[in-house]
């Protein structure tokens, strides 16, 4: 069975936290919680929270065993990004695009639901 937690409009790259999310994907959960417990910067937090969010919904809300689980899937999406501007020389701006992600985590214990 599948359980999934998502953050939405995370202000951080996508770019720069999608390197994470593949190293975690596919892990069991106690060694994905190392990898990002010892991880430095933003999307360790992040991805972190998130891990733990749908550890407990899988707790919770599936009555799942939480030592079966795995991360199916890690995926960090881009959201709206916020556009600002910044003067520049000669009464010119410049555009700063600051970007936003969703962060999607979805565990499975690795059993197929019954229809």
């Amino acid at each position: 069975m599948d359980v999934k937690a998502i953050t939405k409009y995370v202000r951080m790259s996508p770019l720069k936290a999608r390197g994470l999310a593949r190293r975690v994907q596919g892990l069991p959960i106690d060694e994905a919680l190392k990898i990002t417990g010892f991880t430095a910067g933003k999307a360790a937090r992040v991805i972190d929270k998130t891990l733990k969010s749908a550890i407990a919904n899988a707790e919770n809300n599936a009555s799942l065993p939480v030592e079966d689980l795995t991360v199916k899937l890690a995926v960090i999406e881009e959201g709206p990004r916020l556009r600002r501007f910044w003067a520049r020389a000669r009464g010119g701006v410049s555009r700063i695009q600051r970007r936003t992600s969703h962060v999607r985590i979805v565990l499975t214990d690795g059993v197929k639901e019954s229809e």
